[in-house]
Parts: structure tokens; C-alpha cells; sequence
């Protein structure tokens, strides 16, 4: 079995993508990494639960839609769909500004406590859940089994990347993601990166010829 790279860059280019996006998981490890409570810890078990969701979606959901052509049709449109919707919120949040709100003064948490959290914000996160589940194993259905590992592992590799990098650069950058800019630069180029993508994924499925149900 042959991996492809080209697939596996479009992968990390979606999973960068989604996860950079403010959200819990990465307001949990950033802060966790910003007062030193166990980094790569809590970087790695949020990396590991994408791993996991992102295997289940691009095995289950990816096997159950390469069997239909329609249906992967419409997980792709759905996807493309989503990706807009996506890339509009991210929009929204660039020019709305947000911050991280950092407080330092907070008291050390537990060990059983960073790990409940970070399950927590891993496994019970409909954000989390939807991304890769729905849309990184949807997106895969339309590729064949080579092809949907190589998209799962750059995605994959997307999250180890980055959980890690915002871990322990958290207390570095904790003074510069308290201004909202910073955050409104992040979320200006997430939108640019979905629209991106979606505008990818329906020039293929044009080219594919797919745009029709098969009768």
C-alpha cells in the first residue's frame, strides 16, 4: 500500500484548517500550556481523541459512503457546504475580535481534573465531533482505501502539530493572545483556507462528472 502525500497535504490542509479555529480544545490546551500545568500531557491526549474520532470517521463513515456514489455526492456537497458556512463564522469572528481572557491567577488543577477536561473538551465537543467524524471522514469517502489513509493521517498529523506547538509555546504567546488582533489574524486566514477547500472540492466533483445520481 502506497501513501499519497498530495493526499496527506490536503488533509493537514483541512485539519489545520478546522482546528486552529478558536474553540475549547484549544482554549483549554493554550491556557494549560500558558501556567505550565502539564503541556504535553494535555497535548497529547487531545491529539491522541482526534486521532481516535478521525480514524472512526474516515473508517465507518468513509466505508459506508464509497459503497454509494450518490451519497458520497451529497457528503461532498455537504461537506463543501459546511466549509462555507465554516469560513463565514470564522469571518464573523475576525471581524467581531475575540480574546483568550487568560487568567493567571488560577489556582493549579489536579491531574485527575486535566485529564477529565481534557477528554472532555476532546470527546463531548459537537465542534470536535462534527469536524472529524462527519467532515474529515465524509470528505474521504470519495477516495479509495490508500487514499482515505493518507487523508486521515495528515489531518491527523495536523492535530498532533499544532496541540503541541500551541502547548508549549502558550506561555511565550499568552501576552500577545490576550489582544483580539492576533486572534482576528488566525480567523482571517481560516476563513480564507475553507473557502478554499470548498471551492476545491466542488471544481473536483465537476470534473469527476459526479454531479448527477447515478439512476
Amino acid at each position: 500500500m502506497v501513501l499519497s502525500t498530495a493526499l496527506m497535504g490536503q488533509g493537514f490542509a483541512l485539519g489545520a484548517g478546522l482546528i486552529v479555529a478558536i474553540g475549547a480544545q484549544n482554549v483549554f490546551v493554550l491556557t494549560q500550556g500558558a501556567r505550565g500545568h502539564r503541556p504535553w500531557l494535555v497535548a497529547g491526549v487531545c491529539a491522541g481523541c482526534d486521532g481516535l474520532l478521525i480514524a472512526a470517521g474516515v473508517g465507518g463513515v468513509g466505508a459506508v459512503a464509497a459503497a454509494s456514489p450518490g451519497l458520497t455526492t451529497v457528503l461532498t456537497l455537504c461537506g463543501a457546504a459546511f466549509l462555507l458556512a465554516y469560513g463565514l463564522r470564522a469571518l464573523h469572528s475576525a471581524l467581531r475580535g475575540e480574546s483568550l481572557g487568560l487568567d493567571e491567577d488560577a489556582p493549579a488543577p489536579t491531574l485527575r481534573a486535566i485529564l477529565l477536561t481534557a477528554l472532555g473538551v476532546s470527546l463531548l465537543n459537537p465542534h470536535a465531533l462534527l469536524d472529524t467524524v462527519v467532515l474529515i471522514g465524509g470528505l474521504s469517502s470519495r477516495l479509495n482505501g490508500p487514499g482515505r489513509l493518507s487523508f486521515g493521517l495528515g489531518a491527523a498529523l495536523a492535530s498532533v502539530c499544532w496541540f503541541f506547538s500551541l502547548s508549549l509555546g502558550g506561555r511565550a504567546l499568552a501576552p500577545v493572545l490576550r489582544r483580539p488582533g492576533a486572534w482576528r489574524v488566525l480567523d482571517g486566514l481560516v476563513c480564507l483556507t475553507m473557502w478554499g477547500l470548498a471551492a476545491g472540492l466542488v471544481w473536483e466533483l465537476r470534473l469527476s462528472g459526479s454531479w448527477f445520481f447515478p439512476v
